[in-house]
């Protein structure tokens, strides 16, 4: 298996697009508790169930948190979780509609032809309303949970890969 996605070009991609800025940002000095917050917030940010804002949504995240995250963690880690913020819109959808009580919105064939042509502009911004419904719902514990989780393995890649020691006064700079 890993033979077959170095061949079609994953690994590498992978590689120079993931792994080798987030190296680069530990080794420049990056704070466990600053490196694990800015990781939660790029996945959080980046599960936000209308695509193609999440790259808006984590710039000005960035802008408004200036030191106190990285902005290239943010960013990578935004980016990354792409596929896994396409699986998470139809959860979104559901949960939000389960909050507010109103029906579900019909994911058949007929319902995606009525989406194309036009004929369904009222129920489907009110799915898109239940979907960012749904994330504003998940989104803080999904932010607590990977924080609590990532602080410990940031420590870890701290450790094992910095390049200056880490200190409370270092700052994150940005790559």
């Amino acid at each position: 298996m890993g033979t077959f996605l170095t061949r079609i070009g994953v690994v590498p991609w992978f590689q120079s697009k993931i792994v080798d800025p987030l190296l680069l940002v530990i080794r420049r000095g990056a704070e466990p508790k600053q490196l694990a917050f800015s990781a939660a917030l790029g996945v959080t940010i980046g599960i936000f169930p209308i695509c193609g804002t999440t790259v808006i949504l984590g710039g000005v995240a960035v802008a408004m948190l200036g030191s106190r995250c990285n902005a290239v963690t943010v960013m990578v880690l935004n980016l990354a979780v792409t596929p896994l913020e396409l699986s998470l819109i139809i959860p979104f959808l559901r949960l939000g509609e389960a909050v507010t009580g109103s029906g579900q919105f019909p994911l058949t064939a007929d319902a995606l032809k009525k989406v194309i042509t036009g004929h369904a502009s009222k129920d489907v911004l009110l799915s898109i309303v239940h979907a960012i419904l749904g994330w504003l719902l998940a989104a803080p514990f999904v932010l607590g949970a990977l924080y609590t989780v990532l602080i410990p393995c940031c420590k870890i890649l701290v450790e094992k890969f910095g390049g200056i020691p880490s200190s409370p006064r270092t700052l994150i700079k940005a790559v």
